[in-house]
Parts: C-alpha cells; sequence; structure tokens
C-alpha cells in the first residue's frame, strides 16, 4: 500500500474513532438475522462501539473480526473432504471478548506496543529510561497496561469483501511508552486462500514497537481437545532461551539435538513435556521465540502446521526475523468459547510473528527502535490448503 493511501486511510480512520456510532454502522455488514458460515450471530457483537466484519473469498473461505481489539474472530477453510472448519479459537459474543480480554486473554488480538515480554517492564532508548507495566510476574507482555492494543476499540475500514481495515492512534506516554503513534493493520483475504496482515506505523518521537496477531490456531476443527497430534516444521537452527519467568536471558541456543528442533516435520505433542530439557520447564512447554532461517523473505515459508484427521496444512510467511510458537500451555479450561466450549490445556498454538522479545534490552539483536519519518512496515500471511 502507498504511503499516501496509508494517510489518506488512517484520517478516514480517526473519523471513525472520533465517533463509536459511525464506527459500528461501518462496521456492521451483516444483517442481524443472519448467522456467519461460522455460526457467528452479528447482533451478539453489536455494542455503541463493537460489531463484526466478514470477509470472503471466491473459494467459500470466511474470516471474522471483531474491532475490540481488532480480532480474528473465525477463519473458515475447506478440510480434505471438504467440509468447512473453524480453525481458530475464540468467542461467539463480544461480551465474553470483553470479559476474558480483562483477565488477559488475547483469543485472535492485535498486540502493542510491544508484543512479547519487556524484562521488569524496562528499556533506555537515546539515554531516557522508561517503566512500562508489570502484568506478567516480573516482566511486562504484550504493551503491559489496560488499553493495550488487545483491549481497545480500533476503528474499521472495510474495503470491499476481501479486504478490512484497523487502525488506532496511542498518544506518547501511554502505557509508559514514548511518542504519539499511528498504527494501521490491514487483513486481507486472497483467492488462494491466504490471510495477509500488514503492519504500518508512524511516530512522532523514537519509540520501540513490536506488533503482532495472537490467533490462537487449532486446525482439528475441535477446541474442547488438544491438539498435540498436529506435525509443525520450523525453518530455524536457533532460538532464545527463557528464564523461570519466560523472559529471554540473551543466550541463543542451537535447536540441534533438542525437543526445539522442528526442521524435520514432528508432531508438537512428542517432546513438549521433556522435563529433562530445562528450556522446556522453563516455558511449560513450548513458549519461546524462534530465530528464523529466511532472512526477513516473505517469499520463504519459515514453518508448515498440518492436521491428519483433517488434513488441512497451514503454510506461514513473514519479513520478520522471529516467532514465538506457543503451546497454549496456560490454557486450562476456564475460558468459554465458541459453542460454549471449554477449551483446555493446548488446545491451540500461537504463531506470533516478531522481532526477539525484550529486544531493546538486547542492542545485539535486530533493532525494534523506530524514529519519526520512518514507517513501520511488516507482513505476515497464513496460508490454508489441504493434503
Amino acid at each position: 500500500m502507498k504511503k499516501n493511501l496509508f494517510l489518506g486511510l488512517a484520517a478516514i480512520a480517526v473519523g471513525l474513532c472520533m465517533t463509536a456510532c459511525e464506527g459500528k454502522t461501518a462496521a456492521t455488514d451483516e444483517s442481524a438475522d443472519s448467522l456467519t458460515l461460522s455460526g457467528l450471530n452479528p447482533a451478539d457483537f453489536e455494542s455503541d462501539s463493537t460489531a463484526l466484519y466478514v470477509l470472503k473469498n471466491g473459494n467459500g473461505m470466511e474470516v471474522c473480526f471483531t474491532n475490540f481489539g481488532g480480532r480474528i474472530v473465525s477463519i473458515m477453510v475447506p478440510d480434505k473432504d471438504g467440509n468447512m472448519t473453524d480453525v481458530c479459537l475464540g468467542h461467539d459474543n463480544i461480551a465474553d471478548y470483553e470479559k476474558y480480554g480483562a483477565e488477559g486473554c488475547n483469543f485472535g488480538a492485535l498486540i502493542g506496543r510491544y508484543g512479547n515480554r519487556i524484562a521488569k517492564g524496562q528499556f533506555t532508548l537515546d539515554g531516557e529510561s522508561y517503566q512500562l507495566p508489570i502484568n506478567n510476574g516480573p516482566n511486562s507482555l504484550h504493551g503491559g497496561g489496560p488499553i493495550a492494543f488487545h483491549n481497545r476499540i480500533w476503528a474499521a475500514n472495510k474495503m470491499d469483501e476481501q479486504n478490512i481495515m484497523f487502525f488506532t492512534h496511542s498518544d506518547d506516554g501511554e502505557d509508559g511508552y514514548p511518542g504519539n503513534l499511528d498504527v494501521n493493520v490491514t487483513y486481507s483475504l486472497t483467492n488462494d486462500n491466504a490471510l495477509q496482515i500488514t503492519y504500518q506505523a508512524t511516530t512522532d518521537k523514537a519509540t520501540v514497537l513490536n506488533l503482532t496477531n495472537h490467533c490462537y490456531f487449532n486446525l482439528s476443527g475441535d477446541g474442547s481437545k488438544d491438539c498435540l497430534d498436529e506435525i509443525l516444521w520450523l525453518d530455524a537452527d536457533l532460538f532464545t532461551a527463557v528464564d523461570e519467568d519466560v523472559a529471554v536471558t540473551g543466550e541463543v541456543l542451537s535447536v540441534e539435538g533438542t525437543p526445539f528442533d522442528f526442521r524435520t516435520a514432528t508432531a508438537i505433542g512428542d517432546r513438549i513435556d521433556d522435563e529433562n530439557n530445562q528450556q522446556i520447564v522453563n516455558g511449560h512447554g513450548y513458549d519461546h521465540n524462534w530465530i528464523l532461517n529466511t532472512g526477513g523473505d516473505i517469499n520463504k515459508c519459515f514453518g508448515t502446521l498440518y492436521d491428519p484427521n483433517t488434513g488441512i496444512f497451514m503454510e506461514m510467511f513473514t519479513d520478520q526475523p522471529g516467532v514465538q510458537f506457543y503451546a497454549g500451555n496456560f490454557l486450562d479450561g476456564s475460558f468459554v468459547g465458541k459453542k460454549g466450549v471449554l477449551y483446555p490445556r493446548r488446545s491451540a498454538f500461537c504463531f506470533e510473528t516478531q522481532h526477539y522479545p525484550d529486544s531493546p534490552n538486547h542492542p545485539e539483536w535486530p533493532s525494534t527502535t523506530l524514529r519519526p519519518g520512518e514507517e513501520y512496515l511488516t507482513t505476515t500471511i497464513y496460508k490454508f490448503s489441504t493434503k
């Protein structure tokens, strides 16, 4: 997207932010008495400022969103027998998103300002020290504060049946971060059954930024049980070590000979509880950043996920240097999901494309600093097919 178009759309979105009722009207593109392909009732997402958005492509694929947290609510793709299957965990009403979001649940949400952990919520930029909210042990996680990106109402502009843009503004000093920040995220549903997420942002003061999406994928379509038989391949030789609080230590480890080696496609459950590996113990399973071998090339697949029962196959692409693979270790059956399902431990997986956790405190790693006059621009793609 050209920069002038981005600025124009941002201006439109600011107008939507100024009038919540107007934003709601723009968002509601399904009649209240018609269900989506995934069985969602748009009326259950309507409030003064929220609604349900639906994208569809010519193959019958459907993806639903809400502007609360800019969240992906459902992803309907065909399985090997042609049956449409929802491969995304979430809730079927806005009240549950608001309730569980307040408890730190991030189903399908846009994450910022800084995805993942910043140790002790502290960093220094250009000689000035900043303190962020502490919300995860001694650390700051996913922005930290109560108005982090996953807990706010985003303005929306549905451009057509296959593209939607969400916009937010973050004030200088908000949750401790410097700079007035404008963020624009576009979801695109392509004709080859890929969901593309493009993140764009500008600032008026030097800041740190690490945006991502927290979609929980379950390619079996059954969120009532774990999906540890799903098969993962990751093109990564290295990962960043974590301590007992799941914050990075600064050490980079080889995957060779460890449960973190997915360079050969392996069932996720095969080694997830290997207590002989201290990193597995520290992460309560997999909750680590893999350093990708793809070198930022969006055309190179960095990972695949495959469900042997449904035959659904997901390919992943990004221009980011890392991905946080989180195996749902802290799901515990307390979240009421779509159709009243209680999501148990490891019933879905997240692949949060990113710069490395705590990068502002590790100058030897790729920088997350964004300065005035620069444009933050990154893309991630999740592409679906069957095998």
